[in-house]
């Protein structure tokens, strides 16, 4: 009978726990989901909502000398820049990837590709962590890459 009690609270304990990742997987697609509905829509407050205070934008870039570079851009540029009235739907298509939670830390390994209206630009992979805040899952960083070829699928 003991075998039987431990064994099923055993079970119970699994069960809860897949599902408490699964729904914290949940709501860490939900902050980036956020951000891309943001960027859709031109709305800056929507999008500051994703972020942490403190967020650091990076880019790993091409330089025409075939060399990279790291470019660090200013969030608050970025938000503005979508904020902006500009021509075209700034519509970027993720697949997500590889996703871990750890109790308040996460990260998110997601394929883009970029258009402007219907108009495709560019394409890459998006790398970001988000971290667990009072508010809900906030994004901490984001690092990419760019190009115009060889998209990842």
């Amino acid at each position: 009978m003991m075998k039987k009690v431990f064994l099923l609270a055993a079970l119970l304990f699994a069960g809860s726990q897949a599902f408490s990742q699964q729904t914290e997987t949940d709501a860490v697609k939900k902050t980036i989901n956020t951000l891309f509905t943001a960027m859709k829509k031109g709305d800056s407050t929507l999008l500051r909502s994703a972020f942490h205070n403190n967020m650091v934008l990076q880019t790993v870039a091409a330089k025409k000398d075939g060399t990279q570079e790291l470019i660090t851009e200013k969030t608050d540029e970025f938000l503005k820049a979508v904020g902006t009235p500009h021509s075209g739907v700034w519509d970027e298509r993720i697949t997500f990837g590889d996703i871990k939670v750890d109790d308040r830390l996460a990260s998110v390994w997601t394929t883009y590709k970029f258009y402007v209206s219907d108009k495709f630009s560019h394409c890459g992979v998006n790398f970001f962590q988000l971290m667990k805040t009072a508010e809900g899952w906030k994004i901490i960083y984001i690092v990419d890459t760019r190009r115009k070829d060889n998209c990842p699928e």
